[in-house]
């Protein structure tokens, strides 16, 4: 007869430990969403050194990325139209690394070179928007 009782006094506390434990538990509904990080809207700036030798522009810079994982490539574009150059673009792309990666701000230089006439101005984009450049 006592092992009866132990059998069921077992289940009745494991019954109630379940229970318990089914109506403590955080469930995702009733955890509270917490706003995503700001996302920075300034494009950052970015240092441009045009070398021009034999017709070939040879622009080398950097821009600080917000990792060292993230991606940087740069491409050159003539301003103006097919038959005069108004000047050059820099079309800096930034992509960020989605992995994990110590978040500390980062300088990474890029290259990219292009056929035009000498003395042209240069400006820069980064992701498609205007950025503020500087001389080395």
């Amino acid at each position: 007869m006592s092992h009866t009782r132990l059998w069921a006094a077992a289940i009745i506390i494991v019954v109630i430990l379940l229970v318990g434990s089914v109506f403590s538990a955080p469930h995702t509904r009733d955890v509270a969403q917490t706003p995503s990080a700001p996302v920075a809207t300034t494009t950052p700036s970015v240092t441009l050194h045009d070398a021009y030798r034999k017709g070939v522009h040879t622009i080398t810079g950097s821009i600080e990325a917000p990792n060292a994982c993230a991606v940087v490539s740069a491409q050159a574009n003539p301003l103006g139209n097919a038959s005069t150059t108004d000047g050059i673009q820099v079309a800096i792309s930034l992509a960020t690394d989605t992995n994990v990666c110590l978040q500390l701000p980062t300088k990474m230089d890029f290259s990219t070179t292009i056929t035009a006439p000498a003395n042209l101005p240069l400006s820069a984009t980064v992701n498609g928007a205007p950025a503020t450049t500087t001389a080395p």
